[in-house]
């Protein structure tokens, strides 16, 4: 198995996840070499070399890149293949593939339920000239708003609602009019869900979360099928600098190989967790998209391999759900998801999503899940 050509289609995840983006082996070499760290590099003559300078290129975020690249769009047969480039976070992606596809009288579709920081963006997009028009995640709703777009953006699973949409409806629509589709893939992750694999321009994602799953690193990368397209994000990121450092793009490789270990083991604990706030005395309101019951679940069992680590459900009041997540025991009081120690927190509290003062957001790690539940339920009965 050569570098350039990764892993053998059809093998498993696991496999592939282990493999992704190793270099051929060297003899008395470690399989995944250390991080390079370098602001410049010897450069005689012309520079014709893969390594000019620290903020284009990087023999780290090489091998990182093509690991994601192999995990996002692993099946043969992508006209042209995939190209990655990583970022310093998940905004610095996001940001790039906004600020590098739209101009001033461009439209673009965004969802009124996705991230946090998304308004931020909208500020400045309206600020450049660009239209922006939103609507929810669920039901496809932001098919009503796509006419004359210039780029659709959804999240699926939306964070932190945790809504659904069709991915494959929405890039039919989408491209049948010319417009371009990239997908927020950070919930799900490349082994929950490939958006390129369904039709989409861009997978964009913040590698923070469950990709690296230990919650010491900020991260983000962009996937694209177009050349051309990716060559203007790379431009975006030449011009605003946001890339990241070698350190944290090695242990981002380095946690890729276990990806597949957490993904499912994380998967079940927050199933395990979504059932018993399901069979809860009280109404919570609980979201899971591998509920059999939960409005999400339809789609997502058509376009998701994994449902993810996060839960989403309210408890009656502001003060009951602080009771609650006072009382838990193995779970960290904490903002982000996907990391391996069970993380829960009181969305409202930074007021920029519009969900209940009671709503948690719990984002299940690597525990047993029988200790999860029991810590769960003894919060609930404690904070009643």
């Amino acid at each position: 198995m050569s570098a350039q050509d990764g892993p053998r289609p059809g093998i498993g995840d696991g496999t592939r996840a282990v493999r992704a983006g190793l270099p051929e082996p060297v003899k008395y070499e470690p399989a995944l070499p250390g991080p390079v760290f370098a602001a410049h590099y010897h450069l005689p003559g012309e520079p014709t070399g893969p390594y000019t300078y620290g903020r284009d290129e990087n023999p780290t975020w090489t091998r990182l890149e093509r690991a994601i690249g192999e995990l996002e769009a692993p099946e043969e047969g992508l006209e042209g293949g995939v190209e990655t480039l990583s970022f310093a976070s998940g905004m610095a992606a996001t940001s790039a593939v906004l600020f590098s596809q739209l101009r001033a009288g461009d439209a673009v579709v965004l969802p009124s339920d996705g991230y946090q920081a998304l308004p931020l963006a909208i500020e400045q997009l309206t600020a450049f000239g660009v239209e922006v028009r939103t609507a929810p995640t669920a039901g496809d709703a932001q098919l009503d708003v796509l006419d004359g777009a210039r780029l659709l953006w959804l999240e699926t699973p939306s964070n932190p609602g945790l809504d659904v949409c069709d991915i494959r409806r929405l890039v039919a629509a989408a491209h049948a009019q010319g417009t371009l589709v990239a997908v927020d893939n950070t919930l799900a992750t490349p082994l929950g869900q490939r958006p390129l694999l369904l039709g989409a321009d861009f997978s964009v994602a913040s590698g923070t979360k469950m990709l690296t799953g230990h919650g010491d690193l900020l991260l983000g990368y962009v996937t694209g099928r177009d050349a051309g397209r990716m060559a203007e994000v790379r431009r975006w990121r030449k011009i605003a600098g946001a890339i990241p450092g070698p350190m944290e793009a090695w242990l981002a490789h380095r946690s890729l190989a276990t990806l597949h270990l957490r993904a499912d083991r994380q998967t079940a604990n927050a199933l395990a967790v979504a059932e018993a706030l399901r069979d809860w005395p009280e109404e919570t309101g609980v979201r899971h998209p591998g509920l059999p019951d939960d409005p999400s679940h339809p789609v997502a069992s058509r376009q998701m391999e994994r449902y993810g680590c996060v839960v989403s459900f309210s408890l009656p009041t502001r003060a009951r759900a602080e009771r609650f997540l006072d009382a838990l025991r193995l779970v960290d009081a904490a903002t982000s998801f996907g990391g391996v120690r069970s993380t829960a927190e009181r969305r409202g509290r930074w007021g920029g999503d519009a969900v209940p003062e009671g709503f948690i957001r719990f984002s299940a790690g690597a525990e047993d899940a029988a200790d999860l539940v029991a810590d769960v339920k003894a919060a609930l009965a404690a904070s009643a």
